[in-house]
This record gives C-alpha cells, structure tokens and sequence, in this order.
C-alpha cells in the first residue's frame, strides 16, 4: 500500500475550511487534538495508509498546554497525521517564515555554488549585513536567509533571479499554486508585512513538511551557529540561529523564525525523537519559544507511536 501522501493532508485542511465537514466540526472542541481514531475515519484515507505503520496514539497522561497563538499545528510526519490544531487555515501575515518558500525556490533554481553579486545592502528589518558589491555563494546566502534571517540575503536571492525580484516572488507564488495552497500568497521574497502577502499554519506545516526532504534545507536550518565569508574570504558574517531552542531542547533541528509588529512571534520548528519527526508551526504568538517548548514537552509526554495494522472489516 501506498505512504498517505502530504498532499492529501493539506487536502483535508482545505475540506475543514470550505465546510465539507462542518458538522463535524461543529461537534470537536475549538482546538481540541486530534487522536488515533478520529484522525483515520476524518482523514478518509485509511485504505491508504500502509500496514503495519508506526501511528501516534495519544495517551492522555499531559495536559495541554495553554497558548496564546493565533493558529497552531502539530503535524507528526511519519504518519501525515494532526496531532494538534488551532484555525489551521486562518490567513495570517507569516513574516519570515516566508523565507521557507523563499530558500525552496532558491535550491530549486540556483546551484550551491553559484556566486551572486549583492546589488543593493538597504534594507528594513533584520539583516546579516552584506554590502553592496559583495559576492558570495548560494550556499552561504542560504545560511545568511535561514539561519540569520538575514532580509538582505533573501533580497539578494531575489534579485539575481531571471526578471530580478518580481520574477523571484511569482516563482514562489506559482509553487504555492502547485502546492495547492489557497491560503498562501507572497508579494515579496522576505517576510515583509504586506495587505497581499500572507499565509496559514497549514500550509507552512506542510511547506516544511516538503522543505524537510531537501538534505541542504535540512543541513542549514539545524545549525546552531555558523560563520560564511563571501568568495574571497575578506568579509566575514558571525550566524547566529535566530530559533534559540537549536542547540539548547533535545531534538530541535530548525526550521524558521519571524517577528513583525502586526505578526506577532512565529515559529515554525522540526523536533526528532526517537526517529519521530513532529513539525510544529506557531503564527501570531506572544511567547513562540515557551509555547513550542510547552508543546514538545505535550507531544512527546502524551503520545507514543505503536505500530497499528489497519483492521480489515473497516
């Protein structure tokens, strides 16, 4: 049998938001998890699902943290399945999180070791400090984006790219398309607030879902700290991971921070424990670092994954 694939995750968040089940919404608690039970029989695609396969079952021994975020996911990976949400595809303005789908199209279309030019170093918000006229490789600029946050790296990705930034941010815009996300839209390459730039929980959870299988992507987010140089060694940049739980919770590996004044703290983080990956997203936050720790501490305390063979009568 086939691995239920990520798409039809996001399929079924897009069914919740049209109203498809809106009877069975109306009967579950406003944010209230989704356990091993309901998951299968909601998600519809239980015949899919391959057996035996390691599932997460929730055993009801941690309570739940209290979170002042707007939107929240918790996606276990292995299994595709929620094991927590929140107004999972609430459009709400991403800040750097954005920069997930910038770093995507950036590996998509640029080799590592490709050197650009920076063009221009101004600009507002968090930057790594290039200056203009600086070169340096993909790589690195990945590092300055990613880890750093750095506004200028993403800035630099964007305007190399064929039909400069304008042409970048429709890149990024036609792969949300591809993705199907319908509550995703960017206007710039960066995270800057804007009426048309936006996105949701859900679609971050599963764009981080599929970022995660790059090993580059992967590779940089974890880091706790990196220093880059442009190409010839002159100009040095000290990283520093902008997400303070890399290095400092057990099994935190990245991926993305963001912070406006109308945002709010975002967070979106992959944490592994033994070979379990959980990917928690965090939009409209007041305390993105103690509520995601809150919610490791929840998922690993209150599920265990068995391995469960779909019954045949069913």
């Amino acid at each position: 049998m086939k691995k239920l694939p990520l798409e039809k995750l996001h399929f079924f968040l897009s069914l919740l938001t049209i109203g498809l089940f809106g009877f069975l919404c109306s009967q579950l608690v406003k944010a209230s998890p989704i356990f091993e039970g309901e998951a299968k029989e909601i998600l519809g695609f239980k015949e899919l699902l391959p057996s035996p396969f390691p599932y997460p079952v929730a055993k009801g021994t941690a309570k739940l943290p209290e979170l002042s975020a707007k939107s929240v996911v918790v996606l276990d990976i292995g299994s595709s399945v929620l094991l927590y949400q929140k107004d999972p595809e609430t459009k709400l303005l991403p800040a750097s999180t954005t920069k997930i789908m910038t770093a995507l199209v950036a590996l998509e279309n640029y080799p590592l070791g490709e050197v650009l030019t920076i063009k221009d170093s101004q600009t507002e918000g968090n930057t790594v400090k290039l200056t203009a006229g600086e070169r340096l490789t993909v790589e690195n600029l990945l590092f300055g984006l990613l880890i750093g946050s750095g506004n200028d790296a993403a800035l630099a990705l964007a305007e190399n790219f064929p039909g400069g930034t304008p042409g970048f941010v429709a890149a990024m815009n036609e792969k949300a398309t591809a993705l199907k996300f319908s509550n995703t839209h960017f206007t710039n390459p960066a995270g800057f607030d804007e009426s048309d730039h936006y996105s949701t929980a859900g679609d971050l959870a599963v764009l981080t879902a599929i970022a995660i299988k790059n090993p580059t992507f992967s590779r940089v987010v974890s880091q706790p700290e990196i220093t880059i140089t442009d190409v010839s060694g002159q100009i040095v940049h000290k990283l520093k991971n902008t997400n303070e739980l890399v290095g400092k919770i057990d099994g935190v590996k990245g991926v993305k921070t963001g912070w406006t004044k109308d945002a709010g703290e975002c967070l979106v983080s992959l944490v592994e424990r033994n070979r379990e990956k959980v990917i928690i997203v965090l939009l409209g936050s007041k305390d993105r670092f103690g509520e995601t720790k809150a919610l490791i501490d929840w998922v690993f305390n209150n599920f265990e994954w068995k391995i469960i063979s779909p019954a045949s009568s069913r």
